[in-house]
């Protein structure tokens, strides 16, 4: 009977062992701002902690580093082996993931043969890795006041802020030099695998929509369904991200991508520049320009016309609806979380309007 008891504890305690949450460290509590994504990726073994259980989230990542929690991401082996730069030699830790890394296209060293694998890898870096392993090619401009035109990682942050897989600093920046800490690659990370952690890159008060969301919009009396999802913008392109607008069986989906920046919200098809559909942080008389849809080369003047606004849906009244006006006396109104909730005519006919989400 006694070793009975002894067998039933052993197997209880293995039980215990393996429902442990595999991210409990002490340096990682749950009020920490990246708890979940590391927490993700500790899950889904991208991120391991130190020898002694910390896991150290605002401490600076190294080249070697980000080679191997992108390594495990793309599920190289990271078996040790030569590698084409002179000072990652085949018995370093990371020579294994760096060189699949480096084969696949998915980092690169310096123009000396070296890759620096103990260096702090910088916001600017990773930006141009992570749109590598995701395959990101939707762009918009950032605005950020520190990403001129001509640095090297300008397309990237911008692909970054079109997926909503950053927004940046709340004082328009990127910080694109500063090395990147791991609870902000993880961050980076997580976003690009999990679209339910796209909801966080957001500013205050945004517009984005939910991603875990389906949204049905009614217009001419049809009606037409928006769900985040992968799919191929193009031909033969790789899938992404993004909105994905259906109309009926007989009509082709169409991809629709939703950005903002400090600057303001987005809407437009993948394949050209998004449209402004709203500026942010503005007061009601702000004018501004926006490109027609079907008429690329004609732009409308809109203006914002309301704030707080009344406006019933068939989905719900809505108290804090944006109004904006364009130079034909059409309106159109945008809801916090949920984007465009209505258009009307100047005649008062309901183009379209929101009715349901689920």
């Amino acid at each position: 009977m006694k070793k009975k008891w002894i067998v039933i504890m052993a197997v209880l305690m293995s039980l215990m062992l393996v429902v442990a949450p595999v991210s409990a460290a002490p340096d990682l509590p749950k009020e920490h701002q990246f708890y979940e994504e590391i927490t993700y990726l500790m899950d889904n073994g991208i991120v391991t902690g130190y020898s002694n259980g910390t896991i150290q989230p605002d401490q600076a990542v190294t080249r070697a580093e980000a080679a191997i929690m992108i390594g495990r991401l793309k599920g190289f082996d990271g078996a040790k082996q030569a590698t084409p730069f002179s000072d990652v030699p085949k018995d370093h830790t990371a020579s294994g993931f760096i060189a699949e890394a480096a084969e696949a296209g998915l980092l690169s060293g310096y123009p000396d043969g070296t890759y620096r694998p103990d260096v702090p890898i910088v916001r600017g870096d990773v930006a141009m890795i992570v749109q590598r392993v995701f395959g990101l090619s939707i762009t918009i401009n950032s605005g950020f006041r520190d990403m001129p035109e001509g640095m090297k990682s300008f397309k990237a942050v911008g692909t970054l802020i079109a997926a909503n897989i950053t927004i940046g600093y709340p004082n328009n920046s990127f910080h694109p030099l500063e090395n990147i800490t791991r609870s902000q690659f993880s961050a980076f990370l997580a976003r690009g695998m999990e679209p339910e952690f796209r909801n966080k890159a957001t500013i205050g008060d945004s517009y984005l929509r939910d991603k875990t969301k389906v949204y049905v919009m009614e217009g001419a009396g049809e009606a037409v369904t928006y769900r985040y999802r992968k799919y191929s913008i193009r031909d033969g392109a790789p899938p992404e991200w993004v909105w994905v607008m259906e109309r009926s069986a007989n009509a082709a989906p169409a991809a629709i991508v939703e950005a903002e920046t400090y600057s303001g919200y987005f809407t437009g098809p993948p394949y050209k520049d998004l449209f402004f559909d709203l500026p942010y942080r503005q007061k009601v008389g702000t004018g501004f320009l926006y490109a027609v849809y079907f008429d690329p080369f004609r732009e409308v003047g809109r203006t914002i016309t309301g704030f707080n606004q009344t406006v019933e849906t068939k989905y719900k009244t809505f108290t804090d609806a944006t109004e904006v006006t364009d130079e034909e006396g059409n309106k159109y109104y945008y809801a916090h979380g949920h984007g465009q909730i209505k258009q009307v005519n100047a005649d008062g006919t309901v183009l379209s309007q929101l009715v349901d989400i689920r």
